[in-house]
Order: C-alpha cells, then structure tokens, then sequence
C-alpha cells in the first residue's frame, strides 16, 4: 500500500510541526483501529475558508474545527480534511488547553472518523474523546 498525506494551507501559515512524526503517528493510529492509509490532504486554513466551505459542501452556515470528506473504501481509509487554525485556536483558549495539543486532536479526529468513529449520537461523543486520548498518547510516547 502506497501512503501519501500531504499538508497545505489556505490564507493561514503553515503550523509548526514534525509532519514526518505526524504522518508516521496517523498510520499508527489507523492500523490500531484496523485500517491502512492511502492519501489523506489536510488543508489549514482560516475561519472564512471553512465558513465558505461548509456551506458550500454540506450546507452549515457555522464555524467549526474540521471538516473531513470520506473516500475510505473497506479498510483502506482515504480522504480530505480541512481545518480552521482560528477555530482550533478558540476552542484551546476556552477550554484551557494548549494550541498544539488542540490542533493534533483535531488532526487526529479527522482520522478517526475515516476508521469509523462517529460522536454525534448518543454515547459516542464519549466513545470519540477516549480514542482521541488513546491516539495523543501514542505521539507522546514517541
């Protein structure tokens, strides 16, 4: 299997990160969850793109962290997230937690969700933060 994941920006600076341990975490924690990566493209961006995008694609007239399209087929995950830095940046602020670990969550989330992790009904809200926590460990203790 060939694995591609590819970063890029939109009207934002890229974020300080090892992306090579990003890359190398996100198969990680896709194969802990019983799936394999093909090509995964993050786009950061900032609250007017995701804006513009989540009411062009899914119709939400709301800011939010990311949006992940899915294009995943078996076990083989495969798909395009964007991210908003401002968006990420308040919700560290407001809930008292720092930027970098915020924005590895929602890089992480995105991935989550392509291996089959929802969190918009009932208990899975809770299902999502434990696999998100389980998957932060994992680059700590790289």
């Amino acid at each position: 299997m060939c694995t591609k994941i590819d970063f890029m920006t939109e009207g934002v600076d890229m974020p300080d990160l090892d992306f090579d341990k990003i890359r190398s975490w996100i198969v990680s924690v896709a194969a802990d969850h019983g799936f394999e990566v093909a090509k995964l493209n993050y786009c950061f961006c900032d609250d007017p793109y995701i804006l513009e995008t989540n009411l062009k694609f899914l119709q939400h007239d709301y800011f939010t962290d990311i949006i992940t399209f899915d294009y995943s087929r078996k076990n083989v995950i495969s798909g395009d997230m964007v991210i908003s830095l401002d968006t990420v940046a308040t919700n560290a602020e407001s809930i008292g937690e720092a930027y970098r670990r915020e924005l590895l969550r929602v890089i992480i989330h995105g991935v989550l969700h392509l291996c089959g992790i929802d969190d918009k009904g009932p208990g899975e809200r809770e299902i999502m933060e434990a696999a998100e926590n389980s998957a932060l460990n994992m680059l700590v203790d790289r």
